[in-house]
Parts: C-alpha cells; structure tokens; sequence
C-alpha cells in the first residue's frame, strides 16, 4: 500500500477504520512503539488463534522440524536459534490478521500465527516484534527483522529492495446479509440496481468507479454510497439502506465473526483480485533483498501446505478463501504503475 488505514499495503483498500473500532471497542489496543511479543510453545506444537476475542476458532497444531528446511537458512539466522517475525500492527491492530489479544498483551491474529508456523517448522523460537508501519520496514532494512508477515502486497516497486514468499492471495469481498440471495458470480453486471457501501480513497472505489462507468455506457447505474466509519457501514447494512459493502476480505471475514449471533448475520457473497481482473494479488512474507531468507520461508509455508497445519490455520480464522496452492519466491507483483 501506499500508506491506507489497513495494511494489504500494495494499494489504499481502507480496512482498517472498521479492524481498529471493533478492536479499540474491545479493550484490544496494542502497547507503545516497537513492542515485542513472544509466546514460548512446547516443541512441535503452535497454538493458533489464542486470545482471539471470538475471531477465530482456537487449535493447537503440530509442526515438527524439518531439518532439511533448517539447513537451508542463513547460518547466522540458524546459529541464534530465532526468527524475528515483523508485524506492523501498531497503534490499534487489524483484525483477524494481528492485533493484541485478550489477555492485553500477546500479538494474535493470522499473520503472526503463520510467522509462528514457519518458526516451528524451521526449527527457530518465534520473536514477535509488533511495530508501526513505517518502523517495520526500518526493522527489515536496519536488520532488527528477519522477516515481516504483516499483509504486504507483492509489488514490482517493493522487489528493488526486499524478497518475498507468498502465502494468502490479495482479495476483495461483497458482504452481504445472510438472507440475500445475491452474489457476485466474477461478473460486475451482477451489480446493475445494487446500493453499494465503499471507502473512499481505497482501491476498491478505484474498482468499483470503473465498473459503475461501464454499466452507465450500457444504461445501467450502480448506487455507490459512503460513509464516515465501520460502524455506521454496519448499520447501514443491517437496516438495509444499503445492499453490499464493498471492501478488503480479511475485514469481511472478521464482520462475519461479530454478526453471527446478531439478529442481522451476513455472509461473504463473493470476492475479487485487490489487484484488478489482469493479476491475481499476493501477500507475501517479506525479507531484506539477497538476505537468503525467502526461499527457506517459502518452502516452509509449502510445507505447512502440504501437511495440512496451513489450511487449518486459514480455517481457524476464517480465511480459507484466500488460500494458495503454493508459496512462490518474488511471484509477479503490483506493476510499477501500479505500486
């Protein structure tokens, strides 16, 4: 992202005013700049979604080293014994991805439970390190990271100075409520007549504004409505003054969570590439360029894939509709014009 609200961090998607309400409604507000977690787990075994304050559904998976995978590390990554696991989630967080947990004090969410996953696998103690933004790519660069999973976007612009291992496509979702039968079908026609909910300043109203364009050439009109925060997009959803919010998956998937047991629930009627109908967008763990770091990661996360700890752990939060089938090293990225 260029510098939005929620960091997909590839392009403004504007998640974050509905993570950081529901998480500061909460309680679950993270600490002062740089804090750093880290949650000792027996060996082989990684507890994932822990303090999650109903997001997620809590498992204890097992992952045993793989000393193959360990071999391949940066000798003064291996010989300290300890990954540094980047997470840019100060000052509020963004659930389901990271944000301080229940117990006010440990980092969760799915980024850093992956980061932790990888750890185990590659045989390293995961130190969390919980950061601004801006601070998490000053750690990378200074060395005081290892490696951020933190929801960044694969950009062109990003490989001139960091390396990447993909992990969870870059989506878009429509939430709807639960009784509406419409869904989005991958067809914006679909849209015509619809009242949709957007942030404005995002890259899915760059998306949307596109689609509405074409259906006005064909004499069709998407109603395209804004609003001041999360929560008044809720209640609009929930009155029915609007049909569809527009925004990033992970946000979605998190509303689920919190609608369920309302008298309004909603459901995920569909979803989209963040980046647009010509590539697939890619979050990826991110390292210093030429660190060496990158490929044991993504063969640590192909693991995980093909033992089944990864898609328990999307499941766990919710996030199984942003699945890959395999973690690439530096996968095409945001064009530059793009970036």
């Amino acid at each position: 992202m260029l510098r939005p609200s929620f960091p997909r961090r590839g392009l403004v998607r504007g998640i974050g005013a509905a993570a950081a309400a529901v998480a500061l409604a909460s309680g679950l507000t993270a600490c002062g700049g740089d804090a750093e977690a880290t949650r000792p787990a027996p060996s082989g075994k990684v507890t994932v979604g822990a303090l999650s304050n109903g997001a997620a559904k809590e498992a204890e998976l097992t992952t045993p080293v793989v000393e193959s995978l360990r071999a391949q590390l940066p000798a003064e990554v291996r010989d300290r014994g300890e990954l540094v696991i980047g997470v840019g989630a100060l000052p509020a967080g963004f659930p389901p991805l990271a944000y301080v947990g229940t117990d006010q004090r440990t980092l969760t969410g799915a980024e850093p439970d992956l980061g932790r996953l990888v750890a185990a696998t590659l045989g390293l103690k995961p130190v969390v390190k919980n950061s601004t933004w801006e601070n998490l790519f000053l750690g990378i660069d200074g060395g005081k990271v290892d490696v951020a999973f933190t929801n960044v976007t694969v950009t062109e612009e990003r490989k001139k100075k960091y390396e990447f291992a993909s992990y969870r496509q870059d989506n878009l979702a429509f939430e709807v409520l639960k009784d509406n039968p419409w869904n989005f079908g991958g067809d914006h026609r679909s849209l015509a007549g619809k009242t949709v909910a957007v942030s404005s300043g995002t890259n899915q109203e760059k998306i949307l504004l596109e689609w509405q364009k074409k259906l006005q050439g064909e004499g069709k009109d998407i109603t395209v409505k804004y609003f001041p925060d999360a929560n008044s997009v809720a209640l609009a959803l929930s009155g029915k003054k609007i049909d569809i919010n527009f925004g990033p998956n992970p946000s979605i998937a998190y509303h689920l969570t919190q609608t369920a047991s309302t008298g309004t629930p909603t459901r995920n009627a569909g979803s989209f590439s963040g980046a647009g109908e010509s590539l697939q967008g890619l979050i990826a763990a991110t390292a210093k360029k030429d660190s060496a770091l990158a490929k044991p990661v993504a063969e640590a996360i192909n693991h995980l894939i093909k033992e089944g700890q990864y898609g328990k752990l999307l499941e766990a939060w919710n996030l199984s509709n942003e699945a890959v089938t395999t973690s690439e090293v530096n996968p095409p990225g945001l064009p530059l014009t793009n970036s």
